[in-house]
């Protein structure tokens, strides 16, 4: 399996114009409007890994797949609903549905992957909700369940995850890579990491948040988690690269847990991009292994 060496993914990030919604705002309003127009498809690859089974259901009108182990020795142990990232108003990618079966396969867990719909048509307040209904179900169903997001993805899956808190139900885990936290982006220190970082930026960030967060304030917990209260919040871990415009607030949300006594681990990584741990450089191997392992239900063991 190629590694592709840190110092290497800028130069294919800006070459493979990744970045330019995000850097023009003209360019993420298109973005948006081709989207609609042709939507991408949201399909698992072909190949995934042997050891998984993929279902597909409707839940409340949206296109739900269930990743469940193949291995024998009894029924899978617990569940991980797992929301991906794509500045949402981006499908799922391949990237993303190889974490969730390596997660399912590792795990001997059913990892529950919801398309939510993406911006304009989705909202903060519709997919939170829609979010947090499937974790009360797979809860009530007796399994010890835990969150992943990416980036938006990281957004939604933390305010569910106090949405959840205050309805009487603390996960065991929540899981974070370079999530989006607050879609006010007036974070000061931002702009210390914006020369660095190859990928994100203000302009187009601001305009998938407005859309997103539809007629909420933008301070609502639903749209920007980092403004909720986390006392009373499960466990958490976070992964975020230094070369992230999103690390300054994931920074905040570190010392936030600790003052609010939330158990977090977090891991800050000196040098690497956006969502770091779905590519395939050295540290996004290994992060990739510790975000598995965080997800990992307390029957299955190390």
């Amino acid at each position: 399996m190629v590694t592709l060496p840190q110092r290497a993914v800028p130069a294919i990030l800006k070459l493979t114009g990744r970045n330019k919604v995000f850097w023009d705002r003209e360019a993420a309003e298109q973005r948006v409007e081709d989207r609609v127009l042709r939507p991408r498809s949201f399909a698992p690859p072909k190949r995934l890994r042997a050891e998984v089974s993929i279902t597909r259901e409707e839940i409340r009108g949206w296109p739900v797949y269930t990743i469940t182990p193949r291995a024998a020795g009894g029924e899978p142990q617990g569940s991980t609903v797992f929301v991906h990232g794509g500045g949402w108003v981006n499908e799922i990618v391949a990237p993303h549905w190889q974490l969730a079966a390596s997660i399912a396969a590792e795990n001997a867990t059913t990892v529950t992957v919801p398309i939510y719909p993406l911006a304009p048509r989705g909202t903060a307040e519709q997919v939170v909700d829609g979010v947090v209904a499937l974790v009360r179900e797979s809860v009530d169903r007796g399994a010890e369940t835990r969150l992943f997001g990416d980036s938006a993805g990281g957004q939604i899956a933390l305010s569910a995850a106090l949405q959840l808190r205050d309805a009487g139900i603390v996960l065991p885990r929540t899981v974070l890579l370079s999530p989006a936290l607050d879609l006010t982006w007036s974070n000061p220190r931002i702009d210390l990491v914006q020369p660095s970082d190859p990928w994100l930026a203000r302009p187009g960030g601001r305009h998938f948040s407005e859309l997103w967060r539809d007629s909420l304030e933008v301070t609502d917990p639903r749209v920007s988690p980092l403004y909720g209260d986390l006392s009373g919040l499960g466990p958490l871990s976070v992964f975020i690269g230094t070369r992230d415009i999103l690390q300054p607030d994931t920074q905040l949300l570190h010392q936030a847990a600790e003052a609010a006594g939330v158990a977090i681990d977090f891991y800050e990584r000196k040098g690497e991009v956006h969502v770091y741990a779905l590519l395939p450089t050295a540290w996004g191997r290994r992060d990739r292994q510790k975000i598995i392992e965080a997800l990992r239900p307390e029957q299955v063991g190390g």
